[in-house]
């Protein structure tokens, strides 16, 4: 029998997040862990006229990919999912990874030589994204893997995925659009301001949100969500900040990251763990060394860190950048193969202004 808590699941992502219509063309990517939710979701998008297409990977499918492709075959381009990303309406892509730490062996270089050939893939998702012609939606099924990372029992675990995106709740949807609703009264607080200004046991920051927007996330790309993001002004940064959650790339896992910025560029980075892979997703291109998003975590029902970006950067009280792509509906302008999100805890002897007014005090906005 189906957890009622996994249709429902599917109807936020369908009814809500990609409000898909009669004849949106719907690619469905995730692993066979993830089955009883493609399921739902077949049926669901199959309900509103949509016509899903699944496309299912297996337990280590990944890492084989990678230990035998030669560099003709990692620079190949995925045509099938450009394709896609160039013409279909809507993706759903959901992580059901039943093994974590599948590419930690993998060479840098074959994953730089892989994402560069497929960057075009990415850059199409957020343009045709900010244009309103694709809806993409990202999210993520419990499994083992992920409850063992963030120290819970499955059972644990499938209980705070399920509370995290409202599925518990008798009208899930209702629940999304009175958090999207508040976030938006949040944004016009803060319209029109200009300078940001991070001070905190782990940050001493400066930045221009000049001409930038910032975009209520409220469960129509990622699920869960609750954040506010913006581009910041690529040349504007200065100043330094040390991230207090590991940072996760590729299966590696980045501890004690701190870097430097000067007119917007990472002039000095380090990192307590895995140095030498932060330092070579860094130099992977030009836009990589630059900030392509700046958000603060909006999500309070989130306060613990699980190791999935999904929810990490969620977590309310905190903010985070990534280094690398922008997305373009914030006036971002940099581009690059890489979009690595980095988080930093706010709760405690922080503070955020904007134009010199405290908008923002230990992981609570004041406005």
């Amino acid at each position: 029998m189906t957890d009622s808590r996994i249709e429902k699941f599917a109807k936020i992502l369908v009814e809500y997040s990609a409000n898909i219509q009669p004849g949106d063309r719907v690619e469905i990517q995730t692993t066979l862990a993830a089955l009883p939710l493609v399921k739902e979701l077949y049926k669901k998008v199959l309900d509103r006229g949509g016509i899903p297409f699944p496309a299912l990977s297996w337990e280590g499918q990944t890492a084989d990919f990678f230990e035998h492709a030669n560099d003709m075959q990692l620079g190949k381009t995925n045509e099938i999912r450009k394709y896609i990303y160039d013409n279909f309406e809507s993706r759903f892509r959901i992580a059901a990874a039943t093994d974590l730490h599948e590419l930690k062996d993998v060479a840098p270089e074959k994953q730089a030589i892989f994402g560069k050939a497929n960057s075009s893939i990415l850059e199409t998702q957020m343009r045709r994204g900010a244009e309103g012609e694709f809806k993409w939606v990202s999210s993520q099924y419990p499994t083992q893997a992920y409850a063992d990372q963030a120290g819970m029992s499955l059972t644990d675990y499938e209980d705070f995925v399920f509370s995290a995106v409202f599925a518990d709740k008798e009208d899930p949807i209702a629940e999304w659009e009175k958090f999207r609703d508040t976030q938006a009264n949040l944004i016009k607080n803060i319209f029109g301001k200009e300078k940001v200004v991070l001070r905190g046991p782990n940050v001493d920051l400066s930045l221009s949100v000049k001409d930038r927007v910032f975009i209520n996330c409220a469960g129509t790309n990622n699920m869960p969500d609750g954040e506010i993001f913006t581009g910041p002004v690529e040349d504007s940064l200065n100043g330094w900040v040390r991230y207090t959650y590991p940072a996760i790339m590729q299966g590696r896992v980045v501890e004690g990251i701190e870097l430097k910025f000067e007119n917007g560029k990472v002039i000095k980075a380090s990192a307590d763990k895995n140095e030498d892979f932060l330092l070579k997703m860094i130099g992977s291109d030009e836009g990589a060394s630059y900030v392509g998003e700046f958000a603060i975590g909006t999500n309070y029902g989130i306060q613990q860190f699980t190791g999935s970006i999904l929810f990490d950067e969620k977590i309310g009280g905190s903010f985070h950048m990534a280094l690398g792509a922008g997305y373009p509906e914030t006036g971002s302008l940099n581009k690059s193969q890489i979009h690595w999100d980095m988080i930093c805890d706010m709760r405690n002897d922080s503070e955020i202004l904007m134009d010199n007014e405290l908008v923002y005090k230990d992981g609570q906005f004041v406005i």
